[in-house]
């Protein structure tokens, strides 16, 4: 029988207690799935430590040899799957839930066949609500992150749609690529993770595509826990990786002249703002 739901996580040198803990996790599930650890570190050390779970067959381990990027490593997951799972999973390797938070994903995709992605809440560890669906971005919203916060407050939390509450379903253009319960059906429809982007963007472009055919949706009603180290804004080179494939998508979609972007961020502010009164 094929799974109802596969689910893909990429490595790089992780860490294996956190891999662990995510296994424990997902194990809890009582729907039928499938993992694939995608493993983009330089040496194959993990498929080692994991060896208990692949000998027998909780995982299935692929090593890439290099640092392929985000997109592309799910998409071999992605494409395994395409002719016979319902569902997929795009998981980071830093997320933990409790036990009935798949099962409710999986049954609210099943009574809304025009959803094409669902995210739920997603909080730090310590609690704090983490801003995972945002507006479709202006090349000033992405500029503006990089400096103090009280500088573009105002604007930074429009962008973030703070006034939302997050607390309801709502429909957005953009959501985090921490953990997207993906229809297959809609992914065959509108394609798999633009491999162009090296990582940071390629959740942007992919949520993006599915909106225009597709409710993506915010679901607010289960919660997980997610680390979010914020790489890029700690690392240089990891700042640099996010300002080339910042550009890369820009040049793609339109920099300042986006009408698409216009328009869509137009309906959703309207479409929050009437659920607000």
């Amino acid at each position: 029988m094929d799974d109802a739901l596969s689910i893909s996580v990429v490595l790089y040198k992780s860490n294996i207690q956190q891999l662990q803990h995510l296994l424990g996790c997902i194990s809890a599930t009582t729907l039928p799935h499938q993992i694939y650890f995608i493993d983009n570190s330089p040496s194959d050390k993990l498929r080692h430590e994991l060896k208990t779970f692949i000998e027998n067959g909780e995982i299935e381990y692929i090593f890439n040899g290099k640092n392929l990027g985000y997109g592309a490593a799910h998409n071999i997951a992605i494409k395994k799957v395409l002719q016979k799972n319902k569902y997929h999973l795009v998981l980071n390797p830093d997320i933990a839930f409790d036990k009935g938070i798949l099962e409710e994903l999986y049954n609210y995709m099943e009574s809304n066949k025009n959803v094409g992605v669902v995210l739920p809440k997603v909080l730090y560890p310590n609690g704090n609500l983490q801003y995972v669906c945002k507006l479709l971005p202006t090349p000033l919203n992405l500029v503006s992150r990089l400096f103090p916060n009280n500088l573009f407050k105002k604007y930074n939390q429009k962008f973030e749609l703070h006034f939302s509450g997050h607390n309801e379903i709502m429909n957005i253009p953009y959501l985090h690529g921490c953990f997207l319960f993906l229809r297959i059906e809609a992914l065959k429809t509108i394609g798999l993770f633009d491999e162009r982007f090296f990582m940071y963007p390629e959740d942007i472009d992919l949520t993006r595509r599915l909106h225009k055919k597709y409710a993506t949706i915010y679901y607010p009603y289960v919660l997980i826990f997610h680390k979010h180290a914020k790489a890029s804004f700690k690392n240089s080179r990891m700042f640099m990786i996010h300002a080339y494939n910042i550009i890369k998508y820009f040049n793609k979609w339109g920099w300042f002249f986006d009408k698409d972007r216009k328009k869509i961020n137009q309906v959703v502010l309207k479409q929050l703002k009437q659920t607000e009164q």
